[in-house]
């Protein structure tokens, strides 16, 4: 058999974790993260990364892999999973990859093909005060009349990315994303692609009990264990941003949970819009786990 990367992808909270663990274990292999934030060890309970118990002895690749004191962008991440995927496929003919970071999952299928014009210091230090002065709301803006397509895929808390983003656009004059729209890299391994979903009721529910449940579990205490970090790029996500305007008296703690809720649900429709903009995704419920083993062998009995 053909080395095989097994793409499990889909929104916040419709249920990658659980179904990736079912199929590694299924299938005898180990998983990679593709969730951009479960990658960094001081962050747990807001991205909602399995816990022990929860991996089920499955071995898990770039989860706490890093620290938020790192810049770790998708080209670094690319560079670091490939040749880990070419040392797992030595043992394991198929191999999962996971996450709803729709940029880092096409990093890996497909390489990371934009040809990008380099930064501009004067450019992202006009921008960085823009946001020191007015916030994130203003650069979002920005964003979205110069690139409405990759304003409607992108984490837009994600400040260090809507910059580059907007920088990008200003100098090559054109929007971000014609320029991803490059040469695919050939890779050695075959693809299959799987994309979860729920009807939008159910999975706007789950959101809201996951939000509810991370509370519970600490999340107000994790997020001031790194309030004083809160300018990393790490922390420009949901989940952490609205708790640091509540720790620092700009909000309620009702107002900022509701913010998450809210702005949870706004990413997971992102989500799915990535995601649905490629052919290549086969779409299931996450209960329908007979269905998508059916569909895996008979797919790689073809390759």
């Amino acid at each position: 058999m053909q080395a095989t990367l097994l793409v499990i992808a889909g929104p916040t909270a419709v249920g990658k974790t659980l179904l990736s663990i079912q199929l590694a274990q299924h299938f005898n292999t180990e998983i990679i993260s593709a969730d951009s934030r479960q990658f960094y060890k001081e962050l747990s309970i807001g991205t909602t990364k399995p816990s022990i118990e929860e991996m089920q002895g499955v071995k898990h690749h770039f989860v706490d892999s890093h620290s938020i004191h790192q810049d770790f962008n998708v080209n670094e991440y690319e560079q670091e999973v490939i040749p880990l995927l070419n040392e797992l496929f030595q043992t394991h003919p198929i191999v999962i990859l996971t996450g709803g970071s729709g940029l880092y999952l096409d990093a890996i299928c497909n390489g990371f093909d934009a040809d990008l014009p380099e930064g501009n210091p004067e450019i992202r230090e006009e921008l960085n005060q823009i946001y020191q002065k007015y916030g994130i709301g203003l650069l979002q803006e920005k964003l979205k009349q110069l690139d409405l397509d990759f304003y409607n895929e992108i984490d837009l808390h994600n400040t260090k990315r809507v910059i580059r983003a907007i920088e990008v656009c200003i100098l090559a004059k054109q929007p971000y994303s014609k320029l991803r729209k490059g040469k695919q890299q050939l890779r050695n391994f075959n693809v299959i692609k799987i994309a979860l979903n729920r009807p939008k009721e159910a999975l706007n529910k789950r959101i809201n009990q996951r939000v509810d449940e991370m509370m519970e579990m600490g999340l107000l205490a994790e997020v001031e264990s790194v309030l004083p970090f809160k300018n990393k790029n790490a922390l420009n996500t949901v989940g952490y941003k609205e708790l640091f305007d509540y720790l620092e008296k700009q909000t309620t703690l009702e107002q900022a949970i509701e913010k998450i809720k809210v702005n949870s649900r706004r990413y997971a429709k992102r989500q799915i819009a990535w995601f649905k903009r490629s052919a290549d995704y086969k779409w299931f419920h996450p209960n329908q786990q007979t269905e998508i083993i059916e569909f895996i062998e008979k797919k790689l009995i073809t390759k």
